[in-house]
């Protein structure tokens, strides 16, 4: 059995790979064994990977499954310690596994971890999907130590502790194997987004750890599959968070929760229309939350074996605040300034 399997799912990534895939070769092959799994691509990805990087292994899906089912189906067929999930948009840094697999191995009560992720375009920046960490507010809305929406703060050292998260990004998240698998691992009904977010807050549910580890580093791209104003991926987050929150959420704050959702998902979908003059948009939210109400029902075992599973009723690293009334009410862009 290896000790480390980084995995990275590709559809149709060839120029992703064929720019970011030599960096992970060169520092990580030490430590590791390097793992591409391809989801059916149309493109030219897999012979380009047999004939360029015959040291990376290789792993063929039948259709493209996501991102969740995609990881899913390729882990299951991995033997190995740690698995590490790696977005195909990453560059990686000299040395950049040690901290991370040195952390987990000696704190067996951390489940996962991340690295400081950084913006390949402004190198001196945090990087969106992930930044130095991530928490939830009590809504579900998704915040990092570096990010508030889309104000993305410059890295001068601020987050360089490790800390406890509740969250950790599925662009480079090292998770136990066992632990993964005990869980279920990604929950494949996603397809895409906010599958990580789940992941851990199971995984807290139980009273396992998330750690950032920033003294490793990593440079992403983001958006390399869908840019930021796509329609399917503002439905798949609003179906997503909403079904996430549905399974996890204690009985007590299910309610209050979901109303308060219901009321701040309309003035989301009107604002995307009114101001962004996106009636794509506006569509997307309306039908995730039709989704979310046709498929709620196939939920029903989860949340019950979720609820029943659990050792920690209020998790810290999910704050109790509304971030969207400080962020825009109170003016507190940054992580530091939230109460």
């Amino acid at each position: 059995m290896d000790k480390l399997a980084i995995v990275i799912l590709n559809w149709n990534g060839e120029k992703m790979l064929r720019q970011y895939l030599p960096s992970v070769l060169k520092y990580s092959c030490e430590e590791a064994v390097v793992y591409v799994a391809d989801n059916a691509s149309t493109d030219n990805s897999v012979p380009m990977l047999k004939e360029n990087f015959p040291e990376c292994r290789l792993i063929l899906l039948e259709k493209n499954w996501g991102f969740a089912d995609g990881y899913n189906k390729a882990l299951a067929r991995i033997e190995a310690e740690y698995y590490l999930l790696l977005n195909s948009d990453i560059e990686v840094t000299p040395h950049w596994l040690t901290p991370l697999l040195s952390y987990m191995d000696g704190h067996a009560d951390v489940a996962a971890c991340q690295p400081k992720l950084l913006s390949m375009a402004d190198r001196d920046s945090f990087e969106y999907a992930g930044a130095c960490g991530g928490f939830l507010d009590r809504y579900g809305y998704p915040f990092c130590r570096g990010r508030i929406f889309e104000t993305v703060e410059h890295d001068s050292g601020q987050y360089d502790t490790p800390a406890d998260i509740f969250w950790a990004t599925g662009a480079a998240l090292l998770v136990r194997a066992c632990i993964y698998n005990k869980v279920g691992g990604l929950d494949g009904r996603f397809f895409a987004h906010n599958e990580e977010i789940d992941l851990c807050w199971r995984l807290r549910i139980r009273g396992h750890r998330i750690v950032c580890i920033p003294e490793s580093k990593v440079y992403h791209v983001g958006g390399g599959t869908l840019p930021k104003s796509n329609p399917m991926k503002t439905f798949l987050n609003f179906r997503n968070n909403l079904t996430m929150l549905y399974k996890c959420l204690p009985d007590d704050e299910l309610h209050l929760v979901m109303c308060v959702r219901w009321l701040l998902d309309y003035v989301a979908a009107w604002e995307m229309l009114i101001l962004k003059r996106s009636w794509s948009d506006f569509k997307a939210v309306c039908r995730a939350r039709r989704a979310f109400k046709r498929w709620k029902a196939d939920f029903e075992a989860d949340r019950k074996a979720i609820q029943q599973s659990r050792v920690l009723k209020n998790i810290p690293e999910q704050r109790r605040f509304m971030l969207l009334w400080q962020y825009y009410a109170k003016g507190r862009r940054h992580y530091s300034d939230l109460p």
